[in-house]
C-alpha cells in the first residue's frame, strides 16, 4: 500500500493551499551548515540489498508532459551548484540485475524551492508554468543506468531535500514513482550548499518527513559526493518489479 504522505490531500486542482503546510509542523533536527567551501566528508551509503523501491506520491508538480523533455541536461539555465544525477534501475524479478531499456523521468525544485510548470497561485508564488527547468527523461543503458546534469536542489517549507523520479517499462508501462532523498548532517551536501540564499532554519530533517520519515533502511538516501567547487555527483540504485 502507498505510504502516507502530508502531500496526498494536494491534488493538482487544490492550487490554493500554501506550500507551508500545518500538516508538516514538526520540529526539524538542526543541521550544522559550512561556514566555508568545502568537499563532502560524509557522502552517505545508499542501500545495496535487493529491496524494492517504495511507492510515494508523485506530488504536485509531476511534469506535464514528460515525454517532450527526453535529455541528459535538464539545468535550462537554473543558477545552482552543478549535479551529476547518476540513478540505476534494477529488477528485482531478476535478483536486482540491471534492467536495461527502463525509462526514468526525474523532476525536482530549484536553488528557490520552486517547480518549473507551475505557480501564480498561493501554493507557489512564483509563475513558472511556461518554462520546464529540472525535468528531464533518459532511457536506461546495458547497465540500467541513466545520467543526468542539473543542479543541487533546495528546498520548500514541509520538505526536506528530494528528487521525484517515475520509472516505466520499455513499452512505457508504469513501474515506480517514488523520491530519492539526500544524506544530511556535519560534512554532507547539504550541509554544504546550506539551502543556498534560504539557509536552514526552517528545515525538514529526513526523519521528520513525511515521505521519508518511515525509511528506516535508508532504501530512497543516495550517496553524495563532490564539493561546491566542481559540483556534487548523486549516485542511488532503485530497484523495481519488471
Amino acid at each position: 500500500m502507498e505510504r502516507k504522505s502530508f502531500l496526498k490531500s494536494l491534488l493538482l486542482g487544490a492550487v490554493t493551499v500554501p506550500v507551508a503546510l500545518s500538516a508538516c509542523e514538526k520540529e526539524a533536527d538542526a543541521i550544522t551548515p559550512s561556514t566555508e567551501e568545502g568537499t563532502v566528508t560524509d557522502p552517505g551509503t545508499s542501500s545495496d540489498n535487493c529491496t524494492i523501491a517504495p511507492t510515494e506520491t508523485q506530488g504536485p508538480f509531476p511534469t506535464k508532459s514528460p515525454a517532450s523533455y527526453v535529455r541528459s541536461d535538464i539545468t535550462d539555465g537554473r543558477s545552482g551548484y552543478k549535479m551529476t544525477a547518476k540513478i540505476t534501475i534494477g529488477n528485482t524479478n531478476k535478483n536486482c540485475a540491471a534492467l536495461a531499456g527502463a525509462i526514468v523521468d526525474i523532476w525536482h525544485c530549484d536553488a528557490e524551492g520552486s517547480y518549473s510548470e507551475y505557480g501564480g497561485s498561493g501554493m507557489q508564488s512564483v509563475n513558472y508554468q511556461s518554462v520546464h527547468f529540472l525535468r528531464g527523461r533518459q532511457v536506461t543503458d546495458a547497465n540500467g543506468l541513466v545520467t543526468f546534469t542539473s543542479i543541487f536542489p533546495g528546498w520548500y517549507n514541509g520538505r526536506t531535500t528530494h528528487i521525484h523520479v517515475h520509472i516505466y517499462n520499455a513499452s512505457g508501462t508504469s513501474l515506480k514513482v517514488t523520491q530519492i532523498a539526500f544524506p544530511e548532517g556535519s560534512g554532507t551536501a547539504v550541509a554544504l550548499v546550506n539551502g543556498y540564499s534560504k539557509g536552514l532554519s526552517g528545515y525538514t530533517s529526513n526523519k521528520n518527513d513525511n515521505i521519508f520519515s518511515d525509511d528506516t533502511a535508508g532504501v530512497q538516501i543516495a550517496t553524495v559526493t563532490g564539493n561546491t567547487t566542481d559540483g556534487f555527483e548523486l549516485s542511488i540504485k532503485l530497484n523495481v518489479a519488471a
